[in-house]
């Protein structure tokens, strides 16, 4: 398994588990880098990249190390690994933005975790591999990753709305926002060559944008 792994993929793996272990084992660290609206509409800008390395436990860690396993090297492998580490900061960096934008009146939000810029990599992924199909939990027929895409931002939607868990539900929508724009501008052949795909993948991030506001007042 790791010697199939891009070498990208594998340092950013890395250096997720150092910076997370550290958060675990020091809360005035993980205090001083995770995301919090406050803080970073204060001028602490470089939260909303630090904490992206941050989580709250090996399972947050680990479900995240092993989707950016799975769909990183897809990325990686078609673009290179350039165009790899702009989707995955710039996806970062969007889901970040998005949720400093959805909570601007929460000035104690906070959220840790590598979800966004792994949302804007899911994204990428099914972009460029349009045949993918996945295997998911318990269910035993193979489910094409577009269904999947669609099904995880409408899942996300109803998270953010209802505030399921303790789940940067925000961080996973801007983050697939980031995958989706970045993978079309840096490989734009990727809607002439599956039009449907992208109209899809773009309807329910469409819908977000123009009725996103109205999400708090339902």
């Amino acid at each position: 398994m790791i010697e199939n792994i891009n070498q990208a993929v594998l340092i950013i793996i890395i250096a997720n588990v150092l910076v997370s272990m550290k958060g675990f084992n020091d809360y005035s660290f993980l205090d001083t880098y995770k995301f919090q609206v406050s803080k970073i509409l204060s001028g602490e800008k470089l939260r909303a990249i630090t904490s992206g390395f941050l989580h709250v436990d090996w399972m947050h860690l680990g479900f995240n190390m092993y989707a950016l396993y799975l769909f990183g090297n897809i990325v990686a492998s078609i673009l290179g690994i350039p165009d790899f580490l702009i989707i995955y900061f710039g996806s970062l960096l969007a889901g970040s933005l998005f949720t400093l934008y959805y909570h601007k009146k929460e000035p104690y939000y906070s959220s840790v975790g590598a979800s966004g810029a792994v949302s804007g990599i899911i994204y990428a992924s099914i972009l460029l591999y349009p045949e993918m199909e996945l295997y998911l939990f318990f269910i035993p027929i193979p489910i094409p990753g577009y269904i999947f895409g669609v099904g995880y931002l409408l899942y996300s939607i109803y998270g953010m709305k209802k505030q399921l868990g303790n789940v940067g539900h925000a961080a996973h929508l801007g983050g697939a926002m980031g995958g989706f724009i970045f993978t079309l501008l840096l490989n734009p052949m990727v809607f002439s060559n599956n039009k449907m795909l992208v109209i899809i993948l773009a309807i329910p991030i469409i819908l977000l944008l123009l009725f996103g506001d109205k999400l708090k007042s339902i």
